[in-house]
C-alpha cells in the first residue's frame, strides 16, 4: 500500500538539513530504484523554488510499504530524524487514484 510521509521541520534546521541531505537521497534512490517511490521533496518555507536562507518547513514522501509499521520504520530511520531535522513525522495511508 502507497504511505504519505510527512516531516516538520525544526526551527532552524537548514544547515542539519544540508548535512544529512545526501544520506537521505541514498534512501529515497534505494525506494525509487525498487519501484516504491511515487514522489518526494522538500516543502520551501516560501514561495520560492529558491528558498535559500529562508529555508524549508518539512518534506513530502509517497513510497509503497507492506503496512504502516513499515513504513513507520522506514521513516523513523530516517537521517533527518536522526540529524534533528523533523520535529515530527506524521504518516498516513494513501490511495492512488489518478494518475
Amino acid at each position: 500500500m502507497w504511505y504519505v510521509i510527512m516531516g516538520k521541520d525544526a526551527v532552524n534546521s537548514l544547515e542539519k538539513r544540508l548535512h544529512a541531505r545526501s544520506a537521505h537521497l541514498q534512501r529515497l534512490e534505494k525506494l525509487r530504484d525498487e519501484g516504491r517511490l511515487l514522489t518526494a521533496g522538500p516543502l520551501p518555507a516560501i514561495d520560492s523554488p529558491e528558498p535559500g536562507q529562508a529555508g524549508f518547513s518539512g518534506s513530502l514522501i509517497v513510497a509503497e510499504f507492506e503496512d504502516i509499521k513499515e513504513a513507520e520504520e522506514w521513516a523513523n530511520a530516517d537521517p533527518y530524524i536522526q540529524a534533528g531535522v523533523y520535529q515530527d513525522v506524521v504518516i498516513h495511508p494513501y490511495l492512488r487514484v489518478l494518475p
